[in-house]
């Protein structure tokens, strides 16, 4: 009879601490410190950058800002090192990164992903006059990726290994303004980066001697939150797809792009 009753009250203990367990506080833990910490890399354009009142703006910024209005709390804004961002979202000091970053099985498995929320292209940015078409024209060449990017994972992902392998070199750059001023005085071949951020950079820099030369692969930027932060990522992608339907966020995305750009869900 003992055993009986030391097996049920274990069971329960169990079921009582698995409970407790599963409890996800995440958004609650937002309302209650009215505030939400957005990490990003303030050196990537359109989407998170410093302007020339080194404030920081963008399009990912704008976004949230008008979440967090709806959510009644504070954005604040936490610039991080790129190669450290799991890191700093791991431990807290950040409770979400938001700023253009693609969407790869290697993040999904580590991050609560949101849905993709804007559709970009990975594309080698080289000279204007380089007569570069393909991949295959790049051999042999120095090819510039940003440390911890989306690009610099392509590039050592397996299934490239041979394209890889047959450039001279893959350098990499704390930040894309100053690779792209690398590719414009012949330290480097060609730039591998995202296409809006590309060409937001190029402009701005009145670089009529550097082109798009090919578009590599598609890419979709999501939202990335702590594993266990499943409340808090739902809240956030609710709120996206009622700024899509109510026409906010395409106001956004025109106000950057000159057109809505972006493929939130409108259900």
């Amino acid at each position: 009879m003992m055993k009986k009753l030391f097996a049920a009250v274990l069971v329960l203990m169990l079921a009582v601490t698995g409970l407790a367990m599963a409890e996800d506080n995440s958004l609650q833990n937002i309302l209650d410190k009215k505030t939400f910490v957005l990490g990003l890399d303030d050196s990537f354009p359109p989407m998170g950058y410093r302007d020339d009142n080194n404030d920081i703006v963008g399009f990912d910024i704008d976004t949230a800002k008008a979440v967090c209005e709806k959510l009644g709390v504070e954005l604040v804004l936490q610039p991080i090192s790129w190669d450290a961002k799991e890191l700093e979202l791991s431990s807290g000091n950040i409770d979400c990164i938001w700023n253009g970053m693609s969407i790869t099985p290697e993040r999904e498995e580590s991050m609560a992903m949101s849905f993709a929320y804007l559709n970009n292209q990975m594309v080698f940015y080289t000279k204007a006059d380089a007569a570069v078409a393909s991949a295959a024209d790049l051999a042999g060449k120095k090819i510039a990726v940003q440390n911890g990017s989306y690009a610099e994972e392509i590039l050592a992902d397996e299934a490239n290994a041979e394209l890889t392998a047959s450039f001279d070199e893959v350098l990499g750059y704390d930040d894309y303004l100053t690779a792209l001023m690398d590719l414009q005085q012949g330290g480097v071949d060609a730039v591998f980066m995202d296409l809006v951020v590309g060409d937001f950079r190029i402009n701005g820099m009145g670089a009529t001697d550097l082109k798009a030369a090919f578009s590599f692969e598609d890419d979709n930027y999501g939202i990335g939150f702590r594993k266990d932060d499943i409340a808090l990522r739902d809240k956030v992608q609710e709120i996206l797809v009622e700024m899509k339907k109510d026409g906010t966020l395409a106001a956004i995305s025109e106000s950057w792009f000159g057109s809505d750009i972006t493929v939130v869900p409108a259900e």
